[in-house]
């Protein structure tokens, strides 16, 4: 197996060589095969003799282009094999030419590889030795001399090698012999020769065979009759002016056209000295091909010349005369070559797709060109448009690459068609196309882009929650596919303390603006966000638009009356005296209206009173005054129903009961309002519910604080027992805590560990750097010491630590007594919610193998876990 690899260098403007970035592997093999195998029969190990394994002929999609409207081969793939397709027939594909070989052509992509393969046909002995003629009859003088030669008829054999005819074999009897020959292209042929004279009175007819057998195994053989009947002495056989005669035809010449003309010649006078011609059946059909005029011996084309499938013609040629006697000759016919044949363009890879930021060089398409003339009219030229970003370049015989020869833009251009011309140098010259359409990728290299940067939309408040608001949408994306597929989405932000996600959503899709909730005019007016189009190439881009939701008020809150105050309970009454005068100021009802504009503007209206021809209301101002002179006559109580309105579409109102008392003293008001007294029950109902939980509140705080010192009890006992125990000590970190005194959010974390052994009774304390892990976070506004702590930890604390360490808050110092209680409850709190669970576990336990059931252990429930969060953290690099 030989292998070779090139890479094509183009020269540039400033004379350095650069690769293009093209590689291709050629190697060629041979096999050996007898032809007329089975099919599926097995030629060869392609992979294994091209050192190539199965996947890389999977991958690279392995293929064989041969050419020929007959597979005669295929290539199996997935064991790496060349097997028989087709019946294979030596003589009908070769003919008499040796020796027959099938060439063809295996390509791979990615990197693409070409290897030529030729297989060998060899033949088999599968035809028998046959004569075109079976009886052939001879006429001979019985003058004939000893030694006269009588060409027997050639048998043809469609072998070759030593399966093709090897000899003849002439029958046993007592005149003839057969000597053999060999025409310059190996072929054989017979002639009798004369070995005794004649005598046509003893025998008139001479029975002969001759047999042709060649030299297969087994041997195969044909027989040809011979019948010589013996004529009268005529004793002198057709002579040829010249033993060889040459001539030229040109292919495709018509029929009839003539070629040359042979002469012979005979001693002999009358019938004996008549000749006719005519060709020795020697090679085939060749012979129909041609005629010869029997009478004048012109040769003329009777068939049709083709240069390509013969070159070359050579015939055996024979005058005889009348009396049987013959003369031999040959032509030799060469044929001259036309461009007849235009040239054929086979696409052997092509792809018909190509990113648009492909580099410079890339292989696209591989082309093979076959012209089946020769010499100048095989010689072929491959173009394309010059304007294309592309160019063609040949890289072995009859093989060209079509390489990217600029950068391409799939939004300027998205597809070419090019059209390839294959061009002989004939004269005329022939020439072929073949046009490709090659695709361009799109590459994401265009983002989307609004059609204006901001946009506004106007929503009534109290809008139905996901009605539509707006729509923002990108005007254009130049790239096309998934890469111009756009999707937009919320900048995250918050507006008055509100994710603007809880405010409204955008559909990823539409860019259509939905509002998450009903919208309040009175608590939010207006607000801003972005919204990020971005699209789904890799990598994505991606640009932003401002939009601003403007709340229209509507009226949709009633007027509030601020005075007068409506109690359940108790009475307020407004007391007119008696010599009040006309335009007496009663009271004034001031109300107000959470809405704005003309929904704000309100009006008052007197809707019931005991007197209406009493008192009047302000329409504007809400002013009660009187509109005539009070008189003792009108009685002590009165009741007005003032109606406020305002001027929203449509409006709301409010009403408020107004309670007027006519009298010049308070005992005489008194006397008539009596039915306006406090409800007794009222307050007994409530001053009972009051009661009630407070005991309730007091019971459950009583039965916390038992529990807690019942556990403080019972871990001061369990760590008395291990503080005698000879137990080894296991340091534990219990996870970060939050300081529930802060007021805000801290700007730093200040951490502390406070660390107690079992051996010990007093507290070591020590202090962490900010932000460790499993320590308490600290308070910094906090102003005490750690000597402090210290010294509340050995004075305050008298009980002992089972753990190795514990995490404590440095408590603020406001005041001693807040302190020590914060630094008490927080204590308590750890030691309530920091608890050790130990497993064992066998090495190599696969992923997902049960190590323990924390919950149970822990004595959580289920629903704990989740709610709370609950996560692992280890500090290592593995979970």
């Amino acid at each position: 197996v030989g292998h070779d690899s090139g890479i094509i260098v183009l020269r540039g403007r400033t004379g350095r060589e650069e690769p293009i970035f093209l590689q291709i592997l050629t190697g060629q093999i041979r096999y050996s095969i007898p032809e007329e195998m089975k099919k599926g029969s097995v030629i060869g190990s392609v992979a294994q003799d091209l050192g190539l394994d199965l996947q890389r002929l999977r991958a690279g999609r392995a293929r064989i282009v041969s050419g020929e409207n007959i597979q005669y081969t295929e290539l199996k793939t997935d064991k790496g094999i060349l097997v028989v397709n087709e019946r294979i027939d030596r003589e009908q594909l070769c003919g008499d030419v040796t020796p027959c070989s099938l060439s063809f052509e295996m390509i791979l992509e990615n990197p693409i590889e070409l290897h030529r393969v030729t297989v060998e046909i060899l033949d088999i002995n599968d035809n028998a030795p046959f004569f075109p003629n079976t009886d052939i009859q001879f006429e001979m003088s019985e003058s004939a001399m000893v030694g006269a030669k009588f060409p027997v008829e050639s048998a043809v054999d469609p072998d070759v090698g030593v399966n093709a005819l090897q000899n003849y074999i002439l029958s046993p009897n007592n005149y003839f012999i057969l000597k053999q020959h060999a025409n310059p292209d190996g072929s054989k042929y017979a002639e009798l020769v004369l070995q005794k004279p004649l005598d046509r009175e003893e025998h008139p007819t001479l029975p002969l065979k001759v047999i042709a057998v060649d030299g297969g195994n087994p041997q195969r053989s044909g027989t040809v009759n011979i019948k010589v009947s013996v004529l009268d002495a005529n004793d002198n056989a057709p002579v040829f002016n010249q033993s060889v005669y040459r001539a030229v035809v040109v292919e495709n010449a018509p029929k009839g056209t003539y070629i040359t003309t042979v002469n012979a010649t005979d001693a002999d006078s009358g019938s004996y000295g008549e000749i006719i011609f005519n060709f020795s059946k020697i090679k085939g059909s060749t012979v129909d091909m041609f005629s010869i005029d029997e009478n004048t011996g012109v040769i003329s084309v009777a068939g049709l010349i083709d240069f390509e499938k013969e070159k070359k013609y050579e015939l055996r040629l024979e005058a005889r005369d009348r009396g049987g006697l013959t003369g031999t000759s040959k032509v030799i016919i060469d044929v001259i070559d036309v461009n007849d044949n235009v040239p054929v363009i086979n696409i052997m890879s092509f792809s018909n797709t190509i990113s648009e930021d492909a580099p410079l060089g890339t292989t696209i398409a591989v082309i093979n060109v076959k012209d089946a003339d020769s010499e100048k009219n095989g010689q072929i030229k491959c173009a394309i448009d010059k304007t294309l970003p592309l160019k063609i370049q040949s890289s072995l015989t009859n093989y060209y690459n079509l390489v990217a020869d600029q950068h391409f833009d799939r939004e300027t251009t998205s597809e070419y068609d090019i059209t390839i011309i294959a061009t002989d140098s004939g004269s005329p010259p022939l020439s072929s196309s073949v046009t490709l359409q090659l695709r361009i990728s799109d590459v994401n290299d265009n983002g989307p882009l609004f059609d204006k940067t901001s946009y506004s939309a106007y929503v009534k408040e109290n809008n139905s929650p996901g009605m539509s608001i707006t729509t923002v949408s990108a005007a254009s994306d130049a790239d096309w596919g998934q890469n111009a597929r756009v999707s937009y989405f919320l900048e995250e932000k918050e507006i008055n303390g509100v994710a603007v996600s809880s405010l409204v959503s955008v559909n990823s899709e539409t860019g259509v603006i939905h509002a998450v909730r009903s919208f309040d005019f009175e608590q939010i007016k207006w607000f801003e966000f972005n919204v990020t189009a971005r699209d789904a190439g890799s990598p994505p881009l991606s640009s932003v638009a401002t939009v601003r939701i403007l709340i229209q008020d509507q009226n949709d809150n009633p007027p509030q009356v601020l005075y007068p105050v409506q109690t359940g309970g108790s009475l307020v009454a407004e007391m007119v005296p008696r010599s009040a005068d006309v335009g007496y100021l009663v009271t004034k009802v001031v109300a107000v209206d959470v809405d704005s504009g003309q929904n704000a503007w309100l009006s008052y209206k007197l809707q019931k009173a005991t007197d209406r021809a009493l008192f009047e209301v302000g329409l504007q101002n809400g002013e009660i005054r009187t509109i005539r002179q009070v008189t003792d006559k009108d009685a002590v109580k009165q009741r007005l129903t003032v109606i406020v309105e305002d001027n929203g579409q449509p409006s709301r109102s409010a009403t408020v009961i107004v309670n007027v008392a006519v009298a010049d003293s308070f005992p005489e008001v008194l006397s008539e309002f009596t039915d306006f007294t406090q409800d007794k029950e009222y307050n007994d109902n409530l001053t009972f519910y009051l009661v009630l939980a407070l005991a309730v509140v007091s019971f459950l705080f009583i039965t916390c604080l038992v529990v807690i010192i019942s556990v403080k009890i019972y871990r001061w006992r369990q760590s008395r027992i291990l503080y005698h125990s000879n137990l080894p000590v296991i340091p534990y970190y219990p996870p970060r805590y939050s300081d529930t005194l802060g007021t805000g959010t801290l700007q730093h974390v200040y951490n502390y560990e406070v660390c107690r052994t079992t051996d010990s009774r007093k507290s070591d304390c020590k202090f962490g750097r900010a932000g460790s892990q499993n320590v308490l976070i600290m308070d910094p506004s906090s102003t005490g010491t750690m000597q402090r702590i210290q010294s509340f930890l050995r004075h305050t604390l008298t009980w002992s630590w089972a753990d190795c360490c514990r995490n404590m808050a440095l408590i603020s110092s406001e005041s001693t007594i807040k302190w020590q209680v914060r630094a008490f409850i927080l204590v308590f709190f750890i030691e309530a919610t920091v608890c050790q669970i130990r497993y064992s576990v066998p090495e190599e336990m696969r992923k997902g193998s049960f190590v323990g059931n924390v919950a149970e252990d822990l004595g959580l429930d289920a629903k704990r876990l989740k709610s709370g969060g609950a996560r692992i953290v280890s500090g290592d690099n593995s979970e």
